[in-house]
């Protein structure tokens, strides 16, 4: 029981720290540990669900009983023209580093993992902001076009994806890619930066809950 509220304790302020790591982008370590997160899972995105929304892809999260998937969602930007560079684990010193996410202008550098979906390793090619409203491309992402009304196709964008999923950290044996120059330029220019929304920390509280309570563990 002790243990179980130790770790709650751990989560809650990874997640209360995020604002601060996550303008730090590939500089700002969020939290540490021993052992290496597993391979990215292979997911079918489910569609979008309206004009707007932006997809931030899933990933692990280190929780009470080890390594835990947050689901990739769709989740509204704080403000039009921000995209979202994923969080992602780097190694170093021996240990196995979380880098939290953030909202920018610009996706920055997120490790080289390749999460799918338009976030292939490096930048981002999911579509773009023109005049205040996003463009979806419909070869990377699952847009109904009912629902969707601004997108286009661009196919030349898309890589294979499968066989690089296995892959989930920068450094040690995991990926072996570096910052871009600018890149990490980006990186340093933290006060454009923005921390992740209300819903995506929701969201990751709800997998965490979810995953002590399938290992007989109290969520709350």
């Amino acid at each position: 029981m002790r243990r179980n509220m130790r770790h709650k304790l751990t989560f809650l302020l990874i997640l209360a720290m995020a604002p601060i790591f996550g303008a730090q982008a590939f500089a700002g370590v969020v939290f540490s540990v021993n052992i290496a997160p597993p391979p990215i899972a292979v997911f079918d995105q489910p569609p979008c669900p309206g004009d707007g929304y932006l997809w931030a892809p899933g990933y692990y999260q280190y929780g009470d009983y080890g390594y835990f998937w947050v689901p990739g969602h769709w989740v509204m930007p704080p403000s039009p023209g921000l995209l979202w560079t994923p969080g992602y684990w780097g190694f170093g010193g021996g240990h196995y580093l979380w880098h939290a996410g953030y909202w920018g202008p610009t996706v920055g550098f997120y490790g080289g993992v390749n999460y799918g979906a338009g976030y292939f390793g490096t930048g981002f090619v999911g579509g773009r902001w023109e005049g205040g409203a996003f463009r979806y491309n419909t070869a990377v992402w699952n847009v109904d076009r009912v629902r969707v009304h601004s997108v286009y196709e661009d196919r030349t964008v898309v890589h294979e994806v499968r066989g690089s999923y296995n892959h989930s950290y920068n450094g040690g044996h995991g990926v072996a890619a570096r910052p871009s120059r600018e890149e990490e330029s980006y990186g340093r220019a933290s006060a454009q930066h923005q921390a992740p929304t209300r819903e995506q920390e929701e969201h990751a509280r709800a997998a965490h809950d979810s995953h002590v309570a399938a290992h007989g563990g109290r969520p709350h």
